[in-house]
């Protein structure tokens, strides 16, 4: 049982990692913050598409993550 936790929570680290490397970055740096946050407000949405899967998928490894490795130290300590 052991040894099928780490697998899971190996497996789901590689997801998160690779779920948030994929993802767009949020910030528009030195030029956001001189050109105000108009863009901001009234700019495109993204809430369907790629950035909405990667979203939900960080999401999920990040809850799979966080239970499997409390399961471990619940479990095993």
């Amino acid at each position: 049982m052991h040894t099928a936790l780490m697998v899971i929570l190996l497996i789901a680290s590689l997801l998160l990692i690779v779920s948030i490397l994929l993802q767009e970055s949020k910030s528009d740096g030195l030029s956001g913050t001189i050109g105000g946050g108009a863009e901001q407000l009234f700019g495109k949405k993204k809430s369907r598409g790629y950035d909405a899967i990667l979203n939900k998928i960080t999401t999920v490894t990040a809850i799979v993550y966080i239970v499997v490795a409390l399961a471990i130290v619940a479990i095993f300590n």
